[in-house]
């Protein structure tokens, strides 16, 4: 069995977006005596293998997929997390092709990348009435030891896709993703409130919660694989 003291940082955040990174150290900053680092602070070149990490048909396996291989490269305690958005109406897509879902040739910028992709969510969409247009964003985040022990953890968040974009905030589909308790898209509140009610917020406070009540009671992270 894994005890806590056994895999404790530095913990390596395997992601190279600097929103998400933001949004994870600030949660992670609960964990006490835990030291994140990431992949540039580590020097850890991007490398045409990670286009081929997420191939899988699950959140989860592309998050174990990205954790496994980082934390081979790095040898650390290293977690990754795989997100996106699935709309009902298109049957769960773009899912996990949320990243590519635009019919793109040839490479672009995240910015333009993420533009196209709501350019194609909306088109996709034209012509469906708004109690139809239900979504939700999901996150799964994998947390690998050194030994090579794995757990996931998951959050969720529901919402509508609105037909025009609202909000100047956020990245990817939050501007067109309206989440009713808010009554507001991810893109027109703060950081701190979409990192409050998220799905990665969601997922990152549950990895949170487990290091931290494991550090406390020296419980095995074995009790909680998989969670």
């Amino acid at each position: 069995m894994t005890e806590i003291n056994s895999v404790t940082g530095p913990l390596l955040v395997a992601t190279r977006s600097p929103h998400k990174l933001r949004e994870i150290r600030a949660i992670l900053a609960a964990v006490p005596g835990m030291e994140v680092v990431d992949l540039l602070e580590m020097g850890i070149p991007e490398s045409p293998e990670e286009d081929g990490l997420e191939d899988a048909e699950s959140f989860s396996e592309n998050a174990l997929a990205k954790a496994r291989y980082f934390q081979e490269r790095s040898g650390l305690l290293t977690i990754a997390d795989d997100s996106g958005l699935e709309v009902d109406a298109l049957g769960g897509r773009p899912g996990v092709r949320s990243r590519r879902f635009a019919p793109i040739t040839g490479h672009v910028d995240r910015e333009t990348q993420d533009r196209l992709n709501v350019d194609h969510l909306l088109e996709s969409l034209r012509g469906i009435p708004h109690q139809r247009r239900t979504a939700r964003f999901v996150t799964e985040v994998a947390l690998v030891s050194p030994r090579g022990e794995s757990w996931t953890f998951r959050g969720t968040v529901d919402g509508f896709i609105l037909e025009v974009r609202q909000g100047n905030g956020g990245f990817g589909y939050d501007p067109v993703f309206l989440h009713p308790p808010l009554g507001a898209t991810f893109a027109q509140v703060s950081g701190e409130e979409k990192a409050r009610v998220g799905h990665r917020g969601v997922a990152f406070r549950r990895l949170s919660d487990f290091l931290r009540a494991a550090a406390g009671s020296g419980a095995s992270l074995s009790d909680e694989r998989d969670r």
